[in-house]
C-alpha cells in the first residue's frame, strides 16, 4: 500500500471515526449523516470511496465488532468514552472485515486517531484493546 493510499485513508478514517461518533451521539442514520462530511473539499476520490465503505460497513457489521471489542474491556461498555468507542470500532472492523489492511497500520492509525481526539491517554486503551482484537481476528500475530 503506497504512501498516498495510506494519506487517503488516514483523512477517510478521520472523518468516520467523526461519524461514528454523531451516530451514537444523535442516533441520526449513517446515511444522514455522510452528507456533513461529502462536503469537505479535501475528503474526494479513493478516500471518498473508503469513507462510504466505512460508513455503510461498521454500522451493519456493529454486533459483531462491539463483540469483537467488548470482551477486552476492563470496564462496562456503556462506560467506555463515546469517542474512544468510535475508535475502538473503526479499528476492530479494519482488523476483522479489512485483511488488504495490515494489522499494524490498523493499530497504528487507530492510535494515532486516538491521540487527536482522545483525552491525554486514551491513545494507550485504544492500542491495549486493539492488539488483543488483533490477536483475535489476525492468526500469526
Amino acid at each position: 500500500m503506497g504512501a498516498a493510499v495510506k494519506n487517503d485513508r488516514r483523512l477517510a478514517r478521520r472523518c468516520a471515526v467523526q461519524a461514528l461518533y454523531q451516530w451514537r451521539i444523535t442516533g441520526q442514520a449513517p446515511a444522514e449523516i455522510k452528507g456533513n462530511f461529502i462536503g469537505n473539499d479535501d475528503l474526494r476520490g479513493r478516500h471518498l470511496d473508503y469513507f462510504h465503505e466505512l460508513i455503510a460497513d461498521i454500522p451493519r457489521r456493529i454486533a459483531r465488532i462491539d463483540e469483537l471489542i467488548n470482551m477486552h474491556l476492563d470496564r462496562p461498555p456503556e462506560q467506555v468514552d463515546l469517542i474512544e468507542q468510535a475508535i475502538l470500532r473503526l479499528g476492530a472492523y479494519e482488523l476483522a472485515f479489512a485483511p488488504e489492511v495490515p494489522a499494524k497500520v490498523a493499530l497504528d492509525e487507530a492510535v494515532e486517531l486516538a491521540r487527536l481526539f482522545c483525552a491525554e491517554h486514551g491513545y494507550r486503551y485504544v492500542n491495549a484493546v486493539l492488539d488483543k482484537v488483533a490477536r483475535d481476528v489476525r492468526s500469526g500475530l
